[in-house]
Formats: C-alpha cells, structure tokens, sequence
C-alpha cells in the first residue's frame, strides 16, 4: 500500500486499512508517544489536560486513531485517541 494518503477523499473503510497499514510499518508503536498501539499512553500524555468540548461527538469511540494533517489531508500514522487530542489541541494537528 502506497502511503501517505488523502485522508478526505477515503471512505472509512480505506481509512481502517490505511491506519492498519500504518501499524504494521510503525511495528504496534504509536506514531506520537512510540508506546505500544494496543495498550493505554503514557502517563506522559494523558496528564495533559485536555478540553474536551472541542472535539467531535465519539471522538474516543475508536482507541486507535489515523493521524493526518488538517492542510493537506495526508496521512501521518497511527496514534492513540488520547495522542491524536494531545496533537490537535497541543500542536494543532
């Protein structure tokens, strides 16, 4: 598989196997904190206090995120929901 890729133009299905994809590459490390996908960040991360009314509805839903950039709609990596918050409110990605 090609990456990255245009986060808007995939159906969510796309979007699953590219952030599959991005776990495989990233050997089950998140591309943020570098901890383990499958398991809870950090307390590094997860001290950062973060508000919560700016984000989407569900936004945790999915512990497993796909990270891209809000210019240009590419692909990062995968990250953990917590991490993807930590980038948007944080670094603004």
């Amino acid at each position: 598989m090609e990456l990255p890729q245009n986060y808007k133009a995939m159906n969510p299905y796309q979007r699953r196997m590219v952030r599959h994809e991005y776990q495989f590459r990233q050997d089950g490390k998140c591309y943020y904190c570098k901890s383990d996908i499958n398991e809870n960040p950090p307390f590094s991360v997860t001290k950062k206090r973060i508000n919560w009314s700016r984000f989407p509805d569900g936004f945790l839903s999915n512990p497993i995120h796909l990270h891209h950039c809000h210019k240009t709609g590419m692909t990062i990596g995968a990250v953990h929901a917590y991490c993807n918050a930590v980038l948007w409110q944080y670094h603004g990605e």
